[in-house]
């Protein structure tokens, strides 16, 4: 995975409880015939929403988007679910095709597509119940009137009228597509939309035909099928199913190969697209993208059930595969045909062409963390990625690099956390003579520290990456070098740079209860982790959180692990509130099955001993909370940005950028994009806000 270079071991951070995988990816990029679609490989981006449509139909962003994936040699992409009728929109950053207007938007991404090789199928999808109307004011239809999760909205239950409706919209859809020039169609039987929830006992309640028994639930899936084999008589179809729904009385994975098999032996299906979960708020959601929390390929025994259930249908696998190496283990295995990798194809595009050209180790590797694509996804914003910040804006950065390079200038860029790496990064690319000074002795910053904590290592995946891509760069690397604004003003000891970038990131605080237990802030706490614990960490832990990050939740449910018996206080009315929901329902099965208890709307309002006083931030109502042997304080960062504000108000001092944490605390996400922009823009700040603007 990782070029073996001494300047690389040398820079580089450890990544604790990584695993290298290092199987032949041959098969992988072999070719493979689904049917009479021939494709050059057997590497797929499987569908995932990307919110980058308007008015419901494709843009030049996703023509983009799409076609990047392409040129970088990927056998087969698979839209984002294109909703089949207006009940199923839910916003209009999402994809439909309700009328003949639509074709020629889908047209262009299909030739930006297959210009490069590569065959494209269109998802086909009603989401049913969890169609948020808000934005549209329509009611969500579904077999019946139970919400997806309690407090979301009432569904419609469809009566015969409306579900000839969906049939019939369900086959105009495919219709459009072939006139668009896709090469097949994969309609979505799984995640708990519409079809699933007519094929589901555990959603179907329905007493009429298209209810009870096996047959009657399958009703309505074999009229969509009908439908679309009738109005699209030339289209190859998939279908895509969830193997197992992890709901109690709920579809079973023997369940999902009986109905398969039923479905197979009525119409030409081209492969089974095994999935899992149901858009239900609990941990099933939780599995839908699983996040690094999960283990490596945790749910490939559904790809290998229909492989060896059902001979002669190729399979389709998907789901935390994060690397070509990882995935080639199906493959070999026998256990798929294809096999699907989403976001690492989020996080680089080339991911096949480089395993073919022998630059293996170039990609950037796939965290599995949820937040620039799913986090994005949940707040009705475009989809981005922590490790690549050009994401839907593949236009912007090429039409940036083709207007040349600017006159090199000489950087130095402060602190070598991401956003200082990415910047050091994007300033020698853009042609600069550029220094890099980190005052620690590797590079990483908090990143390094937050991938230390058990369950979190991959986040260490990306200072590797950034590391090695510094090793083979023109950067010059200073560890254990502390600059202050003296050093770099006329005279100090590092005059002559033009530009400094300041990304010296922002430090933890701490809020100390006098009279009470000892409080550690975030690094003391992970520091102690790390060496084994220490005796207050070992007893009632109370885990206060300010932020609603990861950062106390990884930290609760790992001092748990190390059998602490862990509270997680939280003055807000939400736990973990900027942790997608994706992710936690997940997180919140294991902090339970580890006994973790959660104080919403607390806040600590003094201490004696062991004693803690916890106040309702609603009614100011005070309960003690007692034995606590330690406090966990993740308190609010404070930027670190003094060198900023001391070159920013003197004159004759160099051209100053602030980045990342030290610009504001947030995010890893934030940083690196940050970072990028400040490299490539940094004699044009200007075009740098512009390119902002457009693609937030």
């Amino acid at each position: 995975m990782y070029r073996s270079s001494e300047r690389w071991r040398r820079l580089g951070p450890r990544i604790g409880g990584s695993q290298v995988i290092k199987a032949d990816v041959t098969s992988l990029l072999s070719p493979f015939s689904l049917g009479s679609v021939h494709l050059r490989n057997r590497v797929f981006v499987p569908g995932h929403t990307t919110n980058f449509g308007h008015a419901n139909n494709p843009t030049d962003r996703h023509v983009a988007y799409h076609g990047e994936r392409a040129k970088g040699g990927v056998g087969l992409i698979i839209t984002e679910g294109i909703r089949v009728h207006p009940t199923s929109a839910g916003r209009h950053i999402s994809l439909g095709s309700f009328d003949d207007d639509s074709i020629p938007a889908y047209a262009a991404v299909a030739e930006a597509v297959q210009a490069h090789g590569t065959k494209l199928f269109a998802q086909l999808l009603h989401t049913g119940r969890q169609a948020n109307g808000d934005a549209t004011r329509t009611a969500a239809w579904s077999p019946g009137t139970t919400p997806w999760a309690a407090g979301t909205h009432i569904p419609h239950a469809m009566g015969p009228t409306d579900i000839a409706i969906v049939v019939q919209a369900f086959g105009a859809a495919a219709r459009r597509m072939q006139q668009a020039g896709y090469d097949g169609v994969e309609i979505h039987l799984g995640h708990g939309h519409l079809i699933e929830q007519f094929l589901s006992p555990f959603s179907n309640t329905r007493t009429d035909a298209y209810g009870g028994s096996l047959d009657g639930r399958l009703r309505f899936t074999r009229e969509v099928l009908a439908a679309v084999q009738e109005q699209a008589p030339d289209l190859p179809m998939g279908i895509r199913v969830s193997t197992d729904e992890f709901l109690p009385g709920g579809l079973t994975p023997p369940d999902m190969v009986e109905i398969v098999d039923l479905l197979r032996q009525e119409f030409p299906l081209l492969y089974v697209h095994a999935s899992h979960a149901a858009y239900h708020g609990s941990y099933s959601l939780g599995t839908q993208m699983a996040d690094m929390s999960f283990g490596h390929a945790q749910f490939r025994h559904h790809a290998a059930l229909f492989k060896k259930e059902i001979p002669g249908l190729p399979v389709l696998a998907v789901c935390r595969l994060d690397s070509l190496p990882e995935a080639a283990e199906l493959v070999t295995a026998g256990e798929a045909d294809l096999v699907g990798l989403a976001r690492p194809h989020i996080a680089d595009p080339y991911l096949v062409r480089r395993a073919e050209e022998g630059r293996a180790h170039e990609v950037r590797s796939c965290l599995a963390c949820n937040q620039g694509c799913v986090g994005r996804l949940e707040a009705n914003l475009p989809i981005s990625c922590v490790v690549n910040p050009e994401v839907g804006a593949e236009r912007e950065w090429a039409r940036v690099r083709s207007t040349g390079t600017a006159p090199t200038r000489r950087v130095l860029v402060v602190g070598g956390g991401p956003s200082g790496m990415e910047a050091a990064l994007a300033s020698c690319r853009a042609g600069h003579e550029v220094t890099l000074a980190e005052a620690g002795r590797e590079l990483g910053g908090q990143v390094t520290t937050a991938a230390s904590v058990p369950g979190r290592e991959r986040l260490g995946l990306m200072i590797a990456d950034l590391t090695r891509e510094l090793a083979d760069s023109d950067v010059t690397i200073r560890l254990g070098e502390k600059v202050t604004s003296a050093d770099v003003l006329p005279g100090g000891r590092l005059d002559g740079f033009d530009d400094v970038v300041v990304a010296t990131g922002a430090r933890p605080t701490k809020r100390e209860l006098p009279g009470g237990p000892p409080v550690l802030d975030v690094e003391e706490t992970v520091e102690a982790l790390t060496a084994g614990g220490s005796e207050p960490l070992r007893g009632t832990v109370l885990v206060r959180d300010d932020q609603g990050t990861w950062t106390a939740a990884s930290l609760a449910e790992a001092l748990a692990r190390e059998g602490a018996q862990v509270h997680i206080l939280s003055p807000t009315a939400s736990f973990a509130a900027k942790i997608t929901t994706y992710s936690k329902l997940a997180l919140t099965k294991r902090l339970g099955e580890l006994g973790i208890r959660a104080h919403v709307m607390r806040d600590v309002d003094g201490a004696e001993g062991t004693t803690l006083v916890l106040r309702d931030t609603l009614s100011g109502h005070t309960e003690e909370l007692t034995g606590i042997t330690a406090v966990v304080d993740v308190a609010l960062p404070v930027a670190d940005d003094g060198i900023y504000r001391e070159l920013d108000a003197r004159e004759g001092a160099p051209r100053v950028h602030v980045v990342g944490d030290a610009n504001a605390p947030r995010t890893a996400l934030e940083a690196v994009y940050e970072g990028r922009l400040a490299g490539t823009f940094l004699t044009d700040a200007v075009s740098g806000a512009e390119l902002l603007a457009r693609t937030v």
